[in-house]
């Protein structure tokens, strides 16, 4: 599906992760040449991990107080909160209305939370895009994020190393001059289990056995309130939906893919990434990479790479960007957008008290 948003944009973006580090070259469940080669092929030298009861709220609610104090924005004059996780605080009630109390923001903000992943912080711009005009604020708070590393298996050696932890805002403003922001929006819940946390909703309530590890016919240990993930699907379903995402939403702005200044894509790994550069036409040097800092943060992917890899130039000018976002579900949507110039975006990195 397409959209098109009027009258919207993005006033700045703000990034933070925890302060501990994992290496991926010290993981004990890998041996030497199987930690060379996983970082060789996935790109991931790195990641940022949670500890203790830390969730994904803790880390938006701080870049919430960053972008705001950046633009000079007040909480009394955010009118609508958007929280987009798969790592909520709570079954019920939703975290964003949690969050709106934790910034001090009005009670008459309206507040709600959106269960997306890889694909959730451009679903998230579409989704803020097209309401705050309605609401009569002038901002709204997008908080993206997850804490996936809380729900990776220590002895799953497929996903052990690939995702870290981070939290994001980006605050979006009403300005009727603003270019107008293309999307291409889709879903297939087909893939659904391929990318999947079995346990732990309604369909499958936890039962004590959940909590058993038992070996998978991948050979990794992991219990069904623990992440699965079949790689190579992931890679097909991306190779066959999202280089004509790309392509179909670049057309609907009107630009050649010269015109765009960058790409910023989901950062699943990097031979995903290099794959997908090819397949969609985008020059190697227009591609934004995080992923060898950070690792897959999720939901978080794309705005992290914004402040990571163009921060400079977000701050100095405008730039034509296209971003994608894509993974479990199916869930894929892509935008072209023009940003900047904006207080230049930042990461910070917080050691937060743990019980």
């Amino acid at each position: 599906m397409g959209a098109r948003i009027k009258g919207v944009r993005i006033a700045g973006i703000s990034a933070v992760t925890p302060r501990h580090v994992v290496e991926n070259d010290q993981l004990s469940q890998f041996g030497e040449e199987e930690r060379v080669k996983l970082i060789n092929t996935t790109g991931i030298a790195r990641r940022r991990v949670v500890d203790g009861d830390v969730c994904t709220s803790d880390l938006c609610l701080e870049a919430a107080r960053d972008v705001m104090s950046a633009a000079g924005v007040s909480p009394d004059e955010i009118g609508l909160l958007v929280f987009v996780s798969q790592t909520p605080d709570y079954v019920l009630p939703a975290t964003s209305i949690v969050l709106v109390n934790r910034l001090g923001l009005k009670t008459s903000c309206a507040a709600f939370d959106v269960n997306l992943g890889c694909s959730g912080y451009t679903y998230g711009l579409w989704q803020v895009g097209a309401l705050l005009p309605s609401t009569g604020a002038r901002y709204a708070l997008l908080l993206v994020g997850d804490t996936i590393s809380r729900i990776v298996s220590d002895e799953d050696k497929s996903a052990l190393a690939l995702f870290g932890d981070a939290g994001t805002a980006t605050l979006v403003e009403v300005s009727p001059d603003a270019p107008d922001i293309f999307f291409d929006l889709g879903s297939d819940g087909g893939g659904a289990k391929n990318l999947i946390v079995e346990a732990g909703g309604f369909r499958h309530r936890t039962r004590m056995s959940d909590l058993e590890r038992q070996a998978g016919r991948d050979g990794n240990r992991r219990s069904a309130v623990e992440l699965f993930m079949d790689g190579p699907q992931v890679l097909n379903f991306t190779l066959r939906e999202i280089p004509k995402s790309v392509k179909s939403t670049v057309a609907e702005a009107g630009w050649a893919m010269s015109d765009v200044d960058a790409f910023v894509f989901h950062q699943a790994n990097k031979i995903m990434l290099d794959y997908l550069a090819k397949r969609s036409g985008v020059p190697p040097e227009a591609m934004g990479f995080s992923i060898g800092e950070y690792g897959n943060t999720s939901s978080a992917t794309i705005p992290l790479t914004l402040a990571y890899a163009f921060a400079d130039r977000l701050a100095e000018g405008s730039m034509k960007l296209l971003l994608s976002g894509f993974g479990v579900g199916w869930s894929w949507a892509s935008c072209a957008i023009e940003v900047g110039p904006i207080p230049k975006p930042t990461i910070r990195e917080v050691e937060f008290q743990t019980a």
